[in-house]
């Protein structure tokens, strides 16, 4: 008899290698299962160039699982293979594709396998931490934004005294600044290392009159108010709304003196930062501009000024006037023009009307990943939207991808992109995503019920194990291969979307609405340590959302951006994120090990991530109620009798991470899990072998 929970297979570097084989090489594929339960295993091979069965050959027995192996020739044409298995034992016949065990033939969930397609090895599982610049630190006062330096959206810039003050409601937060910095996030790398963080994402950086700075002024340049300011003249604009007569900020974000210092700052940081074993990547805004752009330059900042050209605004006879789709020929100032999502603030780009401004664009690319910079990657905003068609889209992402690599091979390239974003990863555009349908949603779903914009409440998913589980295995049988699973965003939090934080109050509305202090009010930390748990053993590259580790809470934008709290953040949670960035950064299968689902009953998601060496389980009690659960633990390969170690373990009155061992009887644990309560456990089967030479060795001498 076949039992199905010992089958597994799946494209880690266990069961595949390599994991990223390339075109004409040869690969190694690995089955388990029970040990004497199959009479045969096959693999289905589909290639471009044939379909075959192949007979694999048992090659290895240890515990209870027996180690089937094959090895098949890629074909030199390379294009996707698909495979499966069939197990047959008597007249018993098992199939087994990416959901598991099956007695159907598999078509749509086969394992795929994308020849010459690689991601940045240290991308995969590595511990992320987003920074919305502003509101971080404000490490170089002089370079602050003043109020009244410029005019946008309705009014004038300002600049806010009061690092505590709550992002305004109602619109004016776009042009109110709080200082904060690159050196900001230079003065706070100490931090950052202190906490395990691997990687930096920084929110956009380039010159923009905004906070969120995605609407770009200067794609060349670094924005002088997050860089330095070394020539400083003008007048603010105190009694006009005109920005010909904002003389300073003019001077400020166009002097050249101003921009190559800024520049500098930046190469400066990711130096620092890679000293410190620390990754940097920035955030490509490129569906889109800013009105602001010199491009377009519907402000008036570069009309006139040495140097540059006429904005295509105000001349029909601008050389960028084809970086934009016009309507009319109504110029000068021509209003006419596509804003994305019809904001006129935000020009989008024509690409298909000019192919200066695509070779432009892939230049910017290349130029902040190269020398002097050293950028680790981008991150992409709203990636599918760019073009005007979706032929021309990933036309432009291959393009994009070949710039990128061929300056910087290691450079990461992930996209924003909401919904199943397969086709942009088959391994020539994007190497992967944030991760929103296969993380963000069922995670909040399923621990808070809350709509991550906190517009929605759904009570159904609080604790919805299977509901959790769909949702999961949907999107990343869509969307994924293993190594951009591995490399996926995942976010509780981030600027677009609540705090999850604010979410687990179940409060839903914003802070428009309900004021901001309702995101504080009636928030459970022993939910937010359960997530956190989650997030960090879970595949994919976990993403602190700036703050997130110290309590922040906020609705949705423009709450979600409120300052980091310096001198009073939340210490123990704090000192809980370090302790679990350390599990997960000291434990490989972690990072790039496989994934099972543990059965546990209901309100209690249990998981594993293991290899051949290590294993780790995770058991959250999502109920009110103290709950005792037997748990199958074979499918991670632990032994049927073992010492699982407890490393952390988190309750609804706080969290403990002192050791202690918990034994498993004939293949399962029981054990007693509280309310709202997390655990997780870890073998090592290398320990567990010295361990018991230890024991066997020195029983009569003790």
């Amino acid at each position: 008899m076949i039992r199905q929970g010992r089958l597994f297979h799946d494209m880690t570097l266990d069961y595949l290698r390599p994991m990223e084989p390339k075109s004409g090489s040869k690969v190694y594929l690995y089955f388990r299962c029970g040990t004497k339960e199959a009479d045969k295993i096959f693999i289905i091979w589909e290639s471009t160039e044939e379909t075959r069965e192949i007979v694999m050959r048992k090659y290895e027995t240890e515990d209870q699982f027996d180690y089937y192996q094959t090895s098949v020739r890629i074909p030199k044409s390379g294009g996707i293979i698909y495979y499966y298995f069939r197990i047959e034992s008597g007249d018993e016949r098992v199939y087994y594709d990416r959901t598991g065990a099956t007695y159907s033939v598999p078509t749509a969930n086969r394992f795929r396998l994308i020849p010459d397609f690689s991601t940045p090895e240290w991308a995969k599982g590595a511990v992320m931490y987003q920074i919305f610049v502003d509101r971080f630190r404000n490490g170089d006062p002089s370079n602050d934004v003043l109020t009244n330096e410029y005019y946008y959206v309705n009014g004038k810039s300002v600049h806010e005294d009061n690092w505590r003050k709550d992002p305004d409601p109602y619109g004016a937060d776009i042009r109110t600044f709080h200082g904060g910095d690159l050196q900001g996030v230079i003065d706070k790398l100490g931090y950052l290392k202190g906490l395990g963080v691997e990687v930096i994402y920084l929110n956009p950086i380039f010159v923009s009159p905004s906070n969120h700075k995605y609407d770009t002024q200067d794609y060349d340049h670094i924005d002088p108010h997050y860089g330095r300011i070394v020539f400083d003249v003008g007048e603010l604009l105190t009694d006009s709304n005109d920005n010909r007569n904002a003389t300073r900020y003019i001077n400020r974000v166009t002097n050249l003196r101003n921009l190559e210092a800024s520049d500098a700052l930046f190469a400066k940081l990711v130096e620092e930062a890679h000293k410190l074993g620390i990754r940097v990547i920035l955030d490509g805004v490129f569906n889109h501009c800013g009105s602001f752009n010199k491009w377009m330059d519907k402000e008036g900042i570069y009309e006139d000024r040495d140097g540059y050209e006429k904005g295509a605004f105000v001349s029909k006879e601008s050389p960028y006037k084809e970086y934009f789709k016009f309507s009319s020929d109504r110029w000068p100032n021509n209003e006419d023009y596509e804003g994305w999502w019809g904001f006129n603030t935000l020009p989008k780009l024509n690409y298909e009307g000019s192919k200066k401004l695509e070779e432009y664009i892939l230049g910017i690319a290349k130029k902040w990943v190269s020398a002097p910079y050293y950028a680790d990657g981008w991150r992409l905003d709203v990636a599918a939207d760019v073009g005007h068609s979706e032929e021309y889209n990933h036309r432009f992402w291959k393009k994009f991808r070949e710039a990128v690599k061929e300056a910087n091979p290691n450079a990461l390239i992930l996209a924003e992109h909401y919904g199943n974003a397969m086709p942009w990863l088959m391994g020539g555009e994007w190497d992967t995503v944030m991760n929103y349908d296969g993380f963000m949603d069922p995670v909040s779903n399923f621990f808070t019920g809350m709509e991550k914009h906190s517009d929605e409440f759904h009570e159904e998913l609080i604790g919805n194990v299977g509901a959790f589980w769909q949702s999961m295995q949907k999107a990343g049988i869509e969307a994924f291969s293993e190594n951009s699973y591995f490399t996926a965003m995942n976010e509780l939090s981030n600027h677009d979307h609540s705090r999850f934080l604010t979410r687990t109050n179940g409060v839903v509305g914003r802070s428009s609405n309900r004021g901001c202090r309702a995101a504080d009010e009636g928030i459970s930390k022993a939910v937010m340590r359960q997530a956190v748990i989650l997030q960090m053993t879970w595949p994919g590259a976990p993403t602190i959302y700036y703050g997130d580790e110290a309590g922040v809470c906020g609705f949705t934008d423009p709450d979600n951006r409120r300052t980091y709290p310096w001198g009073l953040e939340d210490v123990e949670l704090i000192d809980f994120h370090k302790k679990m960035i350390n599990i997960r950064r000291s434990s490989t299968e972690l990072k790039t090990g496989s994934l099972v689902k543990l059965d546990a009953g209901d309100n209690v998601l249990a998981f594993g991530r293991f290899n051949r060496t290590c294993a780790t389980m995770v058991v959250i009690n999502r109920s009110e109620y103290e709950t005792v659960c037997e748990i199958d633990v074979e499918p991670l390969g632990i032994p049927s009798e073992a010492k699982l170690l407890k490393v952390m373990e988190s309750t609804s009155r706080g969290f403990r991470s002192d050791p202690l061992n918990y034994n498993v009887k004939n293949g399962k644990l029981v054990r007693v899990y509280g309310p709202l309560s997390a655990v997780v456990l870890q073998y090592n089967r290398i320990t567990a072998v010295n361990e018991e030479a230890f024991w066997s060795t020195n029983f009569f001498r003790m």
